[in-house]
């Protein structure tokens, strides 16, 4: 295991390691936050009702 990091920067392959991750993170966070399930900073969105989707009557 030892002379993979001969083949390697150390510092480089973990400073891409840890962007690589924190990107990963943000764009998984930011898929959940557009689900209506799993935002938890706005909650749920409100259930549209039978009733409020109905037509209006024909009027006069």
């Amino acid at each position: 295991m030892w002379r993979i990091w001969l083949l390697f920067d150390p510092r480089r392959a973990l400073v891409a390691l840890f962007s690589f991750l924190g990107v990963l993170a943000l764009l998984i966070h930011f898929i959940l936050l557009s689900t209506d399930r799993f935002n938890w900073i706005e909650g749920p969105r409100p259930a549209a009702t039978a009733s409020s989707n109905a037509p209006l009557p024909a009027g006069r």
